[in-house]
């Protein structure tokens, strides 16, 4: 794709959604990181629903230890691999109370060394609560990305590296929320609908559906 058609990318998926802004609900840093790590290999309407009376009451990391495993467990059961879900978030929380003084840390390393993090966990967290230029590669990007001919890549770090070196600054930050939408809702894995799609004329996609 050429860097005239990324920019009209761009500007399209802004011109319909301005603001864009992640489904996962939460309250804080805190809650945003917990969710996030939630949400591997599960929706996000499925982890927004085990955690609305969880965040009703447990917003820092000392109120999760207070309520501890056993009370985190019944809250989030419903979610796909819980048990070790819930084990990440306490063993997380800890980590973030000994050594971070309770503070979510704004810094890659560190994120990246807590439990249940990993980069694209990294990634959603230093782009939604502190507006770092982040691309966090899910399913949907990687999908959207290959699709499109805008970033191809075989693995999702080759694809975020392709993104980053691609994507016009005016649209850095938000450009992974109008990517995972528009793979969410549009670019679908199955029956994509390409009629419809804003950006047909755009896509290099040689199977696009009439």
């Amino acid at each position: 794709m050429t860097q005239d058609a990324i920019e009209a990318l761009f500007a399209r998926l802004s011109a319909a959604n301005p603001a864009p802004r992640t489904e996962l609900d939460y309250v804080n840093t805190y809650t945003l990181l917990v969710a996030v790590v939630l949400s591997a290999q599960a929706t996000d309407a499925g982890v927004n629903k085990a955690t609305r009376a969880l965040f009703a009451t447990v917003t820092t990391p000392q109120q999760m230890l207070a309520l501890g495993l056993e009370g985190l467990t019944r809250h989030i059961r419903t979610i796909g691999l819980f048990n070790a879900k819930a084990k990440n978030v306490i063993a997380l929380s800890e980590i973030l109370v000994r050594e971070h003084g309770g503070e979510v840390p704004h810094d890659r390393t560190a994120l990246e060394a807590l439990p249940g993090v990993g980069r694209k966990t990294a990634n959603v967290v230093l782009n939604v609560a502190f507006g770092d230029e982040t691309c966090a590669v899910d399913t949907h990007i990687f999908r959207v990305s290959n699709r499109l001919g805008l970033a191809p890549g075989k693995t999702p770090l080759a694809v975020e590296e392709a993104l980053m070196a691609v994507l016009p600054k005016p649209y850095r930050r938000d450009a992974h929320h109008w990517l995972i939408l528009h793979g969410r809702y549009t670019c679908t894995a199955r029956a994509p609908k390409c009629p419809t799609c804003p950006v047909r004329d755009l896509c290099l996609w040689p199977e696009k559906l009439t």
